[in-house]
């Protein structure tokens, strides 16, 4: 089957964070919430963000999520998948090839030097990557800080 991806638009959001509940659970409730959708449909609209679908028919299969930021230990600008999220429904190596591919050339298009990614866990996707020409690199270190508008615990 083949997969047309395409440029997210502000009317993807509904059907993105459905994909994003179905996946991708946060620790407070368990959900993405309102806040996580209204930063992507900013997304959607800045040009240092890249947020593509992949759809058949008109079913969106799958979504990637890509910001950009500078880095000087690398010289360039840097690609950050945030998100590269499968309808359960769909086949999955399928359509995240598709999307990988697509971040890629956006990556190139936009004059990244490097794209990084929160490495797979599964070793047959981990071979893809590979394929792609990712590299294990140095693994990353994450502290959560409360929203500014958040009240102190």
């Amino acid at each position: 089957m083949q997969y047309q991806v395409r440029t997210a638009r502000i009317t993807d959001v509904d059907r993105i964070m459905g994909m994003l509940d179905d996946v991708a659970r946060r620790p407070d409730d368990g959900r993405p919430g309102t806040r996580s959708a209204d930063l992507l449909r900013q997304l959607i609209d800045l040009p240092h963000a890249v947020v593509v679908v992949a759809e058949s028919g008109r079913r969106v299969a799958g979504v990637g999520v890509m910001a950009l930021r500078p880095s000087v230990s690398l010289g360039g600008m840097v690609g950050t998948m945030d998100a590269l999220l499968v309808d359960p429904s769909s086949p999955p190596a399928a359509v995240r090839e598709t999307l990988l591919e697509e971040l890629l050339r956006s990556a190139r298009n936009k004059g990244c030097v490097a794209v990084e990614g929160v490495s797979p866990r599964d070793p047959v996707e981990r071979e893809r990557w590979v394929d792609h020409g990712f590299v294990e690199a140095e693994s990353r270190m994450v502290r959560m800080l409360a929203p500014a508008d958040a009240s102190p615990a």
